[in-house]
């Protein structure tokens, strides 16, 4: 049923690009570990770089599990589900790294994205993703659904965040610079975006 891929184009770009939906999976070295499994959505906020890489934009949440795990071991899933149309499901495993807003590739990735603006959304770094592996499967057990629009509510929050009041923000909660389990997280204070 399912097909191992060497590169992400043709059909299988297209079908991943088209996706309004797609889930990211990171877990700790650790055996007793949290495992992380995160919705990310946001029409514009995710770009296939070449036929291996692919990034998306880490914005502000409750969180910081993706960014602690892939500081620790790089390890990192990504699946897209066709909820309209033919079932499919597509997971691409690889190695990412979170791009912080101080790094000097910052600038370059983020431009990778301009359908989105990125600053009303507590833009926190650039996950980039260097595919090992990429396989599809049937996906004949995953539900029609239609995709109505993305929510408005995360850019209403934060598009009046500055720096200084986004930091004050993440260093409020609990599991931002350090992950649930205990591993660095997000650098704060935050950096300065370079862009």
């Amino acid at each position: 049923m399912g097909k191992t891929y060497e590169r992400i184009d043709g059909r299988l770009r297209t079908f991943i690009e088209a996706q309004p939906l797609f889930f990211t999976a990171t877990a700790p070295l650790s055996g007793d570990g949290t495992v992380n499994l995160s919705p990310k959505g946001l029409k514009g906020s995710f770009v296939i770089l070449d036929e291996l890489t692919i990034a998306y934009l880490d914005f502000a949440g409750s969180n910081a599990e993706t960014v602690a795990h892939l500081r620790e071991n790089g390890r990192i899933t990504l699946m897209w589900c066709a909820f309209e149309g033919p079932p499919n499901i597509v997971r691409v495993h690889g190695r990412g790294e979170p791009v912080f807003r101080d790094d000097p590739r910052f600038p370059e990735l983020l431009a990778r994205f301009p359908d989105i603006d990125a600053t009303a959304h507590g833009l926190r770094a650039v996950i980039v993703v260097r595919a090992e592996l990429v396989r599809d499967s049937c996906g004949y057990s995953v539900p029609l659904m239609s995709y109505d629009s993305d929510r408005d509510l995360h850019a209403r929050r934060f598009e009046r965040e500055d720096d200084a009041s986004l930091s004050a923000y993440f260093e409020k909660k609990d599991h931002i610079a350090t992950s649930l389990d205990g591993l660095p997280g997000l650098p704060l204070p935050l950096p300065p975006s370079t862009v």
